[in-house]
């Protein structure tokens, strides 16, 4: 576009005409308003070319190689006119530049393109009603990680049905537990209803975080150890980390589990480790239980075959040969 046709600024940023050019059109108006292209004075180019641009300066259509000074008043109000109706293009098209463009920003801003969101949900009614709804949604893959002990009965009687009905439309179901659930009869009946339809689980004897992935586009994780505080996460990259570097890190290291009764040998020995460890710390019985998450009857089981295989018959004895074994010194907490 010409400078008839466009504002161009100067170079000091203001006005129209630069000091420079103002100068060479007065000199050549001096000169009858005629001046030949390969004049001296028209060496300073700058200043020749904003005339030119401008159009203060135009050809001779009858004399060639000459160009002829153009009376600023007419060009003044030709181009007035022409910049008025630029502006008020330009503030249309200003105005409509947002809603223009706004499909493409939105494209733009997508959780594909620029990472999702991550949504905080607190209170566990709202977690769990936000949790059944995206469960309710999978389409190919359900992965979980319930650290904790067995889960209650009347739960798991409620995602039997649920999960059984995911498992018939060909969904993906893998889930880690902990090992006490292998000593809970309703966890071992959901959990051999459940392999039987197609789904795995296994049993994990390491602290691990509890995390939920829906189709790999959700991941539900705890904010706050109380639980109360979830976040669901929708950016791909941290789903993708949570899967790759958590859940199949853990799945890798835990043990199958088809709900079958018997234990195997790890389980038993890396829980029985565990009570040790607890009752050399002073644990009361009660506590040792609730954090395996087994009853307390269970718990008595383990005692009393650890008895059996310290060669002790009391519970003081086997505290005894416990502390011994470990290093010596035997806590009076042990026995209490």
């Amino acid at each position: 576009m010409s400078g008839r046709e466009q504002l161009t600024p100067t170079a000091g940023g203001t006005g129209v005409l630069s000091k420079e050019a103002r100068a060479l059109y007065l000199a050549i108006i001096g000169e009858n308003g005629r001046i030949a292209e390969d004049a001296e004075l028209l060496r300073d180019c700058a200043a020749r070319g904003e005339l030119v641009g401008l159009g203060l300066l135009v050809p001779d259509t009858d004399e060639p190689g000459v160009l002829v000074a153009v009376d600023p008043q007419q060009l003044s109000e030709s181009l007035s006119a022409s910049w008025q109706r630029q502006a008020l293009d330009l503030l249309t098209r200003a105005s409509a530049l947002n809603t223009e463009l706004h499909d493409l920003a939105a494209a733009y801003h997508s959780p594909e393109q620029a990472g999702g969101t991550i949504e905080y949900v607190r209170g566990k009614v709202l977690i769990n009603q936000r949790v059944q709804q995206i469960v309710s949604s999978a389409a190919e893959e359900i992965l979980a990680a319930q650290p904790g002990g067995p889960r209650p009965s009347d739960a798991l009687a409620g995602i039997l049905e649920r999960d059984l009905e995911a498992l018939r439309l060909g969904i993906t179901l893998r889930t880690i537990y902990h090992p006490s659930t292998r000593y809970h009869a309703p966890t071992r009946d959901y959990v051999a209803a459940i392999t039987h339809a197609g789904g795995r689980v296994r049993t994990l004897d390491e602290p691990y975080t509890r995390l939920i992935v829906i189709d790999r586009r959700i991941a539900v994780i705890p904010v706050a150890e109380d639980l109360n505080l979830a976040a669901f996460i929708h950016d791909q990259a941290v789903i993708s980390y949570l899967i790759s570097e958590v859940f199949e890190r853990n799945w890798s290291h835990a043990l199958d589990f088809d709900g079958a009764r018997a234990v195997p040998h790890q389980v038993v020995s890396g829980m029985r480790q565990t009570i040790i460890d607890l009752m050399l710390e002073g644990v009361n019985h009660r506590v040792i239980a609730r954090r395996l998450g087994i009853s307390e009857r269970t718990l008595a089981r383990h005692l009393a075959e650890m008895r059996d295989e310290h060669n002790v018959e009391s519970l003081f004895q086997l505290g005894y040969a416990l502390a011994r074994n470990t290093n010596g010194e035997v806590p009076p907490e042990v026995f209490g």
